[in-house]
Formats: C-alpha cells, sequence, structure tokens
C-alpha cells in the first residue's frame, strides 16, 4: 500500500516502530563505539531520547500535535551528543510542520531538510561523518526527485537507501573511525530508526516484547514529616504547563522575561520554559495561589503538581531544599558513583549529579539541578565530553542567562577547577576565572583494561591490555596497569616541572596497589606532590590529574 499522506497518529506509530527497531539493534550501535574502555552507549542514548518523546507526546491525530509533544519529550530528555542531536533533528522537524495535520511529500521532503539544518546549528563545531552527514546527504541527494505523487513509504525508502550509502563512508570522513574500522554508531541508530519507520508502512510491525516506559508515579509522601505542630519554612514545590490561550478572555502580551520577572516575587528556583503557545514552570512558593492566579492571567493548565517540600518525594528525587540565603555563586558538577560524588560534595560543590558509568546525563537533569540551588550565578562542571551539549542544551531551554559552563573533560579538571575557586569571594567573575586556569593546566591520564581491539594512529592494543589515555586519547599499552601508567606520565609536557598529582582510585582497586603506585611515583617524581582518594569510578582503575 502506497501512503500518499500521513497522519499524527500514524506517525506516532511509525515512531514506535522505528523505537523497537532501534531496541533491537541497541547492543549492536553500542559495541560500535570507537573507544577501547566500555563505555559505548549510543544506542542507549537514542533509545532513552526518543522514548521520553513518545511517552511525553500528545495522541492526535493532527500530526503537528503529536509532534510538537514530542519534540519538547525528546528535548527534555536527550541523553548523550547523539540524543541532543537526534532531539535537535526532531525539533527541526517539528518546527517545519508546526501548522500541517497531515503530512504529504511535499512536507515530508521539507522536514527532512530543516531537520538536518536545525541539527547542524545545535552543534558549535559540526563533524562530518556522523549522524549530522547521514540526514544531511540522505533527503539532498533525492530531494529533487520527490513530486507531488511520490508515496511517503519512496521518500522514506529512498532517505534510508541514501543514507546507508553515507554511513558506508563514514570512515573516510572521519580518521578515528577508519582507524577503528567501524562506521558512525550515532548515524547508524538515526537509520535504524527510519528502517522501522519504514517498515511499519510495509505492513511489519516490530515487537521486542519489552515494555514500553509507563509514566511514573510520585512516591507516597511519609505523613509523619508533617503535622498540626509542624512550620511550612520551605513551602511548596509547584510544576505545570501554561497553554497560553488566544481568545479576549486572557492576556494576549505574553513575554517570557517579564512572567519570570513577576515570578520572582513570589518565589525562587524558577525555571520557565517557553515552546511556542506553551510555557513548562517550576517554582519553589509559599505562595502558590498568587503564582497561579498570575498563571490564569495567560492562560490555563494543561497538568499542574504542587507538592509540600517538607514531605517531598518525587519521581525526580529532588532533595529537600533548606531555607538559605542566596549565595553569590553556586557549582554544580557531573560525577559518577556515590564515592565521587561524596567527594566532590566535600570539595564544595552545591549539587552533584550522578553521570553514571557512561556519564551521559540528561538535559532535563541539568534543569532540575538549576531550580535546586540558589544563587545569582550557577557554574556548571560537565567533566565529560559526552556531557557538556547536554547541559548546553538546558541552557538554552530556560534561556538562563546566569549560568556558565566551564567545559572541564575529566574529573581532575572539575577537581583542580574547584581546588582554585575561593568560595569566601562574592567576584564571581575573579572566582569563574581562577576555575578555568586551575582546569587549563590539568593533564588527565586515565587507566583501564581494555574491552577491544584498538588502533589509535601508531598505537594498538588487544581486548585485555592494560591501557592508558592521556587526555582521552589512547597513549600507552602493557601488559601491567602500573607500568602503562609510569610510561604515561613520562609523556607528560614539562612532568619535572609539576607540583601537584590528584589520583582518583577507582572500584577494582585495593589499598595495596594504591601504596604500591604511590611508591613508583615517589621514587620516579619525588618533587610531586600525590594526593589519592578513594572515589569508586568504574570504567576506569585509576584517573590521574597532574597540574
Amino acid at each position: 500500500m502506497a501512503f500518499r499522506k500521513i497522519n499524527g497518529t500514524q506517525l506516532e506509530q511509525m515512531l514506535g516502530n522505528g523505537l523497537e527497531n532501534l531496541i533491537m539493534q541497541e547492543e549492536t550501535i553500542n559495541k560500535l563505539n570507537v573507544f577501547p574502555v566500555p563505555d559505548g552507549d549510543t544506542g542507549t542514548n537514542m533509545r532513552k531520547t526518543l522514548e521520553n518523546g513518545l511517552l511525553t507526546a500528545t495522541k492526535s491525530a493532527e500530526a503537528c500535535v503529536f509532534l510538537k509533544g514530542l519534540s519538547d519529550g525528546m528535548l527534555l530528555g536527550a541523553r548523550g551528543n547523539s540524543g541532543v542531536i537526534l532531539s535537535q533533528f526532531f525539533r527541526g522537524f517539528y518546527t517545519e510542520l508546526s501548522r500541517c495535520e497531515y503530512i504529504g511529500p511535499g512536507e515530508m521532503r521539507n522536514g527532512l531538510i530543516r531537520g538536518y539544518r536545525m541539527a547542524y546549528k545545535a552543534v558549535v563545531h559540526p563533524v562530518e561523518g556522523t549522524i549530522l552527514s547521514v540526514a544531511r546527504e540522505g533527503i539532498e541527494h533525492i530531494r529533487g526527485q520527490i513530486t507531488r505523487s511520490t508515496s511517503i513509504d519512496s521518500i522514506l525508502a529512498m532517505y534510508v537507501a541514501e543514507m546507508k550509502k553515507t554511513l558506508a563512508f563514514t570512515p573516510d570522513m572521519l580518521p578515528v573511525l577508519k582507524e577503528a574500522d567501524v562506521v558512525d554508531s550515532g548515524a547508524m541508530g538515526f537509520i535504524v530508526i527510519f528502517e522501522g519507520m519504514l517498515q511499519f508502512l510495509y505492513g511489519n510491525v516490530l515487537q521486542t516484547g519489552e515494555a514500553r516506559p509507563a509514566a511514573a508515579e510520585p512516591a507516597e509522601a511519609d505523613t509523619s514529616l508533617f503535622h498540626e505542630y509542624s512550620s511550612l519554612d520551605d513551602g511548596y514545590c509547584v510544576e505545570f504547563l501554561l497553554q497560553l490561550m488566544a481568545t479576549d478572555k486572557y492576556d494576549r502580551h505574553f513575554r517570557l522575561p517579564q512572567y519570570i520577572s513577576d515570578l520572582e516575587i513570589y518565589g525562587n528556583s524558577i525555571v520557565a520554559v517557553q515552546t511556542d503557545t506553551r510555557v513548562k514552570v517550576h517554582i519553589h512558593t509559599l505562595h502558590p495561589e498568587k503564582v497561579i492566579a498570575l498563571s490564569r492571567t495567560f492562560g490555563e493548565f494543561v497538568n499542574f503538581k504542587l507538592e509540600n517540600m517538607q514531605v517531598q518525594h518525587n519521581r525526580r528525587d529532588r532533595k529537600l531544599q533548606e531555607s538559605t540565603a542566596k549565595k553569590p555563586l553556586a557549582v554544580i558538577a557531573v560525577v559518577n558513583g556515590a564515592g565521587m560524588m561524596e567527594l566532590f560534595s566535600q570539595f564544595g560543590c552545591d549539587k552533584v549529579i550522578d553521570g553514571g558509568s557512561t556519564m551521559n546525563t540528561s538535559s532535563q537533569e541539568f534543569i532540575d539541578a538549576f531550580a535546586s540551588v540558589n544563587a545569582d550565578h550557577i557554574l556548571v562542571l560537565p567533566n565529560h565530553p559526552n556531557v557538556f551539549l547536554a547541559a548546553q542544551q538546558a541552557v538554552s531551554l530556560t534561556r538562563a542567562e546566569n549560568v556558565t559552563l566551564l567545559n572541564t573533560r575529566s574529573f581532575a579538571e572539575g577537581y583542580y577547577a574547584l581546588a582554585m575557586d575561593m568560595p569566601d569571594s562574592d567576584d564571581v567573575s575573579y572566582r569563574i576565572k581562577q576555575m578555568q586556569a586551575g582546569a587549563d593546566n590539568v593533564v588527565t591520564l586515565a587507566q583501564a583494561t581494555a574491552s577491544r581491539d584498538y588502533t589509535f594512529h601508531e598505537i594498538r592494543c588487544r581486548k585485555g591490555d592494560e591501557i592508558l589515555l592521556i587526555n582521552h586519547d589512547l597513549a600507552c599499552v602493557s601488559s601491567d596497569w602500573k607500568t602503562a601508567i609510569l610510561d604515561g606520565v613520562s609523556l607528560v609536557e614539562n612532568i619535572d616541572d609539576r607540583e601537584s598529582c590528584v589520583v582518583f582510585r577507582g572500584a577494582d582497586t585495593s589499598p595495596e596497589q594504591e601504596d604500591e603506585l604511590l611508591d613508583a611515583l615517589s621514587e620516579r617524581y619525588p618533587l610531586l606532590d600525590v594526593e589519592v582518594f578513594d572515589a569508586g569510578q568504574q570504567t576506569y582503575r585509576w584517573i590521574i590529574g597532574i597540574s
């Protein structure tokens, strides 16, 4: 059956089939990761991003209505660079089709073009050989063949075929792929989604047997935490989705900056994100009735949640916030595991996010973190290349002008940034410059056991070898972890002039191994001041920062 046009319900079914196809091939996509450590999760990131979009989307026969919720959900649930790029693609797809009840051949062509263009804009330094390349070349190579009589299934068949051609050439576009002898994982995941969409139009409905996630129910409040003698010091956590209305009954001159300014009269920890005619709002307030009255001058609530913050145990696991004076600067850091979280809290972070073993934090987690601190300015330490783009998107979604992203690429850089902070100073600009300087002078070494065969330039390792990465690049290979570290330290520029070294001990190490490493470093570099922390990270046995 040829589909001349599709509606919102059909598009939802197509994307659901795309998700099923992605789930079926998720591990295959993850294994395309080009790094020799077990942190390949591109397929998982893309799955979670698309899942969140489908979970959030409004069921509707109108394509534009469905796409709006899908886009919003994907933006807020985007994980990792692949997830962020995927969310931006569908953001562009929705933007192009925001007034379309149905999607015909012309609309499909234009949506695919707008999608890849918006994805390119979302990346500061676009790299060819990735999702961006296959999305762009897939439609650009066929756009001239699409006419008013071309069916949707024919368009997608041509699109997938052209993307597969480009996928085969991604190793020639990106040297690191060629050295690892793999194609780009994100590009493959993108194609898998559209293959699943096409299969639905061919009548092949996929079913993995995996239950689709349902909306999380709020945990039941512990009523013993609030009684007739309690004091409501922290107020209420209020969240809602406001639909701006277009009739004369409402004020139609809504301006987000002024609305936020008005909300600040009634509370703090405000996050307000506007998408077309809807505004998502979070606020901590003692006067929810005034927030409700202000908001209803512009529209009506699509959904609404109010929780007493003394007994709050909601699905986002927000911690109870104590009433404190507003700080000049709050620091938010992303780390891996309970041990590292405790360390960074001790180092002075106001909010520490657990990025998991593969360091993939969603934009929504950053938005929640922004709301959880009470400060004039917020500094974010992503501490991993995977995390920066999601943090950047969170800043864009909230339109926050008081958030600075420090592009720390490792826990060691985050540690030295915090070591240079002067928390007693009210000069925020000076403090940020000091922390930037602390991070800039750090060389990060990470030691692990290779999870796969891998080649980087002239250096090769095999699965099971002990390897050492310097600033995320493979630098040393050995049969012994200590030898790999000592060989790596010797490669650090001006190592004899450096004075400070911090070592984060992983979960698979022992105090005896720590003593062995310290003795070796002390013997070879007697002037190097070494400090060790039992951080318990999973992926790497040792993470070492030298400054």
